[in-house]
């Protein structure tokens, strides 16, 4: 499918559904500053109301061909690229056939990062993906399962590796609504047994000392951000939980053996 034609069908698709647009900038934030990066920015923005103790963990499914066609398009920078995903919250002996998940593509167009996903559960979800079936699920948009589906198809994709963290999510209030804010601890990955049911052996794709700071905003950042980052000596990162998770040398090496087979 031409570039154009993909852009065309990807911006229709996403005006049907839960889609967030946004300007994305990541941080890595060493264990000793966590706390005082905790309290400055809970002074100014409320905790989200959708993570709690029991939902912090989050699970994502990342599925590429075997040439690893959507890790080489990060690497490269294409202005315009896809990475499809199933992703779940909660620790993994809770997650079962009949837990929602949801079904995302994540995309970049130039600068600008979106999100668009629709809730299956578990089942449907490894239906569309896994199988490449529609799940016939009525209360999804079509629009997206044909999408994943032709994605899918066109690019062989398969799952590839698992990434898992815990979350600290803030969101902003006042004048700072739209903005986000995130820590992901304890960052880890794995390139086989891809159930996102099992508690799996993980490596950690991170120092575990370092967490990952993703700050997110519909236009700009506020100053008071930028005077704590500048303040606490954070420095701008480009980095990719999904690249990490490829690049970890044993993690790599279980891909290559699996593309072997």
């Amino acid at each position: 499918m031409a570039l154009d034609e993909s852009l065309s069908t990807a911006t229709a698709t996403a005006s049907a559904l839960h889609r967030f647009n946004r300007y994305e900038i990541k941080y890595y934030l060493p264990e000793s500053t966590i706390p005082e990066f905790r309290e400055r920015v809970q002074a100014r923005m409320g905790v989200d109301a959708n993570k709690n103790d029991k939902s912090r963990r989050i699970t994502s499914l990342y599925y590429d061909s075997s040439d690893l066609r959507c890790y080489w398009e990060k690497i490269e920078g294409l202005r315009f690229r896809r990475k499809l995903r199933i992703r779940a919250y909660g620790e993994p002996e809770n997650i079962n056939d009949d837990t929602i998940v949801f079904v995302e593509i994540k995309q970049r167009v130039n600068r600008v990062t979106q999100k668009r996903r629709i809730p299956l559960s578990y089942r449907e979800a490894k239906i569309l993906c896994d199988e490449r079936k529609d799940p016939e699920n009525p209360a999804v948009q079509q629009a997206f399962i044909n999408e994943v589906l032709v994605f899918s198809e066109t690019a062989n994709l398969q799952p590839t590796v698992i990434t898992t963290y815990h979350r600290e999510a803030f969101v902003g209030i006042d004048a700072d609504l739209g903005l986000r804010i995130t820590m992901d601890h304890r960052v880890q990955g794995r390139g086989n047994d891809f159930n996102l049911g099992t508690s799996a052996a993980n490596k950690f794709i991170i120092p575990q000392h370092i967490s990952i700071v993703e700050v997110k905003a519909n236009e700009r950042v506020p100053t008071w951000f930028t005077d704590l980052a500048a303040e606490l000596s954070l420095d701008v990162i480009r980095v990719s939980k999904y690249c990490k998770a490829i690049e970890a040398e044993s993690i790599k090496g279980e891909i290559a053996e699996k593309a072997a087979s």
